[in-house]
């Protein structure tokens, strides 16, 4: 069995040795920068830890697994145009360090070298792990078109807001871990055990995200502090602080989420204030440890041996008491 560090080591590995320093250099160089600035590389480690779990050898599932990688960064890549977000990683945003019009193309070339390490697996899989990677691929879009319809509403549920998410983050970190269950020859069960492991995974990932954006340490995160709260994008703690706000705290917030000149230092610590006063803190904290219950749950039923099962049960310890 690998460890999450040695398929760390063999993901990177796979990611250096793409070709990519080709012309046009327009189209590709912008790849190979978003590819380089790091991340964890969770999507292709858990496409090979779940074939890992019924098999010895990764060999014909490595290139499948970088396509999950480059598949997330090109969502990353349109995702900070339409955000307009500066930084990504600690480093410029593709669009920053080039233009829109560059970051648009080159993504739509990265969504195509993903479908071609995808389609690399061996021929017996291909019908189902496409099935799998063409249902998570529309997901990820939809979910992303919640998310920007949600920009225009006030009046965003919770339950809307949990299953954008699931569209969004986690039904790509279950989709990974189906895709490698399919290429490790695990029962159908098994794979959908799997697939449900990842999505729960996926929903405390990202509830933890939104999270760390408003209380999280800059310098750890990797990405400014509070940028959730300036642009009044609608997570779990806007939407739970809208739902509990009364009287002055309601009104503040209003106003806050109204005003169209502001000095953004203030705003975050407004707003980030309101949110302690309310303790939706500790509200999002229940609803992300509610996920990871799941997970184990669903990682319990799983019919490997527990052994087998132990760098994923580490992954969830580890995410528990993620602070970037």
């Amino acid at each position: 069995m690998y460890s999450f560090n040695e398929l760390q080591g063999i993901v990177q590995k796979e990611i250096d040795g793409l070709e990519l320093s080709i012309p046009p250099e327009g189209l590709f160089e912008p790849m190979k920068y978003i590819l380089g600035i790091g991340g964890k590389r969770l999507r292709p480690i858990l496409v090979l830890l779940s074939t890992n779990l019924f098999k010895e050898d990764l060999t014909k599932a490595c290139l499948p697994a970088i396509g999950m990688e480059v598949f997330h960064n090109f969502t990353l890549l349109h995702d900070d145009v339409m955000d307009n977000a500066p930084i990504r990683r600690s480093k410029k945003t593709v669009h920053e360090k080039w233009n829109s019009n560059v970051a648009i193309l080159s993504g739509d070339a990265m969504s195509i070298k993903a479908y071609q390490y995808i389609v690399s697996c061996e021929d017996k899989y291909l019908r189902d792990v496409l099935t799998v990677f063409n249902q998570t691929a529309l997901e990820v879009c939809e979910g992303q078109q919640f998310d920007m319809d949600f920009e225009d509403r006030d009046d965003v549920k919770e339950e809307e807001y949990l299953n954008m998410i699931r569209l969004k983050t986690a039904v790509l970190l279950g989709g990974s871990l189906k895709m490698g269950a399919i290429m490790g020859d695990a029962s159908p069960k098994d794979a959908d055990l799997l697939y449900h492991f990842g999505t729960n995974l996926g929903m405390a990932f990202q509830l933890q995200d939104d999270l760390l954006d408003v209380f999280g340490d800059e310098a750890v995160f990797g990405k400014k502090i509070g940028g959730d709260i300036l642009s009044n994008k609608k997570t779990f703690l806007l939407i739970k602080a809208l739902e509990n706000a009364k009287g002055k705290d309601r009104e503040e917030l209003v106003i806050w989420l109204g005003a169209k000149e502001f000095d953004p230092e203030e705003k975050i610590e407004v707003v980030r204030g309101i949110y302690k006063k309310l303790k939706v803190r500790e509200q999002s904290q229940i609803k992300i440890d509610e996920y990871f219950a799941y997970c184990l749950e669903y990682l319990d039923k799983v019919e490997v041996e527990a052994e087998k099962k132990k760098e994923l049960y580490a992954l969830v310890s580890g995410l528990v008491n993620r602070s970037v």
